[in-house]
């Protein structure tokens, strides 16, 4: 008989030790599971031509023509390419602001001054996009409609003003001004987590081999970063097809004449269900989006491994 005093065995500690794991994850699996897995039956809207009075099960089955409708439409191709080319100014854009951004906070000797700068690039983030907008009308348009303060800076330069909300050109640059506004500061929070990991010892040696600071943030932290890069890149790609919903559409609300730069998928789907009531092809926009972001990460991982296996998420 096994003295009192004797440790359990490793089998039995290990047991012990995945059963305490999996009480603490167990309410995530069920957030997951009710919120995430459980609606995905209703994906079977998709394929249906859905009826309100017969519900998600009894409605009668269309196959794919509500993916074809959406294909099919004028407007698909622009959606498409609007989504994608905003999405990928967003990620590169946003990206290049949040290395730069950590890089110079970095940089900082002060540790006042650094924290007060760390919250004052970091607050946009917490800006609603309605703010945003109505900002963005004081900026353009004016209060009244009237001008704004962007064509009052023109005119002090004697360059040609523009009516903003009817052109729809420079708008793709505008919403990539004010997505890297937002997420600059918060992308630098990720970026300065990452550097605070590098070893001093490395820096160091590069002060030994008389590197300058700027030096050693180009060939020492600029380097260092790119595992951290590489996974903001892939999760970012896995959205590449979905818009900023809320941003946009607080932006740009129902100005037609702004859709030809500035419609994405979500807010082309969002308008079709609330004008058309068409529960289908909403559904149907929605699982292609998966379907597509879902082989844009596997893509995108594939490529991370082939050429950067080092900093593979996977």
């Amino acid at each position: 008989m096994r003295p009192p005093s004797e440790p359990p065995p490793k089998s039995k500690r290990r047991t012990r030790v995945s059963l305490a794991a999996g009480l603490l994850a167990l309410p995530a699996v069920v957030y997951f599971v009710v919120f995430n897995y459980l609606p995905m039956a209703g994906l079977v809207v998709a394929f249906k031509s859905f009826d309100v009075s017969q519900g998600i099960f009894g409605s009668p089955w269309n196959g794919l023509e509500n993916f074809r409708y959406f294909l099919d439409s004028g407007d698909a191709a622009r959606i498409m390419f609007n989504t994608i080319f905003l999405n990928a100014l967003f990620l590169a854009t946003t990206l290049a602001a949040g290395v730069t951004l950590a890089i110079m906070l970095n940089e900082i000797r002060s540790t006042l001054f650094k924290r007060v700068s760390q919250s004052v690039v970091f607050f946009p983030y917490f800006v609603s996009p309605v703010v945003i907008s109505i900002m963005l009308q004081v900026f353009l348009a004016g209060a009244s409609g009237g001008g704004g303060a962007v064509n009052d800076m023109l005119n002090l330069f004697s360059l040609p003003t523009l009516d903003w909300y009817t052109e729809p050109g420079p708008w793709p640059w505008i919403l990539t001004v004010v997505k890297v506004w937002q997420l600059g500061g918060y992308m630098s929070v990720i970026f300065l987590a990452a550097i605070t990991g590098i070893p001093e010892e490395v820096y160091e040696a590069g002060m030994i081999d008389g590197a300058s600071r700027a030096q050693m943030a180009w060939r020492i932290t600029l380097p260092l970063l790119r595992p951290t890069a590489g996974v903001l890149t892939v999760l970012g790609v896995g959205r590449i097809f979905y818009g900023d919903f809320g941003t946009i559409y607080a932006i740009v609300g129902d100005n037609g004449t702004l859709f030809d730069t500035t419609d994405v998928i979500d807010t082309y789907v969002f308008r079709a269900l609330r004008q058309l009531g068409d529960f289908g092809t909403t559904a149907a926009v929605g699982l292609f989006q998966s379907v597509v972001g879902f082989v844009l990460v596997v893509i995108a991982v594939m490529i991370q491994r082939k050429y950067a296996k080092e900093t593979s998420v996977l």
